[in-house]
């Protein structure tokens, strides 16, 4: 009997725009759960693919993976770091 072959879910695989894609990351954003939000930057790093993420961040490819593996609090400079060339931006307001 042959297996069916799966990949890990990844919500940014069935969003179709950049609108879709902003909602998402405010709802991760503002649930009571800060890891979703670190969650949802992992899965956005991996749509886009960790190496290139990797290359255009400075980071090691491999310390990202860890570090959004869901399992562990990544610094706030990889968080950053990540979001800068991701291209998310967070807005404060009063």
């Amino acid at each position: 009997m042959m297996g069916i072959k799966t990949k890990p879910f990844n919500p940014f695989d069935y969003m179709e725009t950049q609108a879709e894609i902003d909602a998402y990351l405010l709802e991760c954003l503002n649930d009571e759960d800060p890891q979703l939000f670190i969650n949802a930057l992992g899965h956005l790093a991996k749509y886009h693919g960790m190496a290139e993420i990797a290359k255009a961040s400075g980071l090691n490819r491999e310390s990202l993976y860890k570090a959004f593996n869901g399992k562990t609090q990544p610094k706030w400079d990889t968080v950053h770091r990540l979001m800068k060339v991701l291209h998310v931006d967070l807005t404060v307001a009063a």
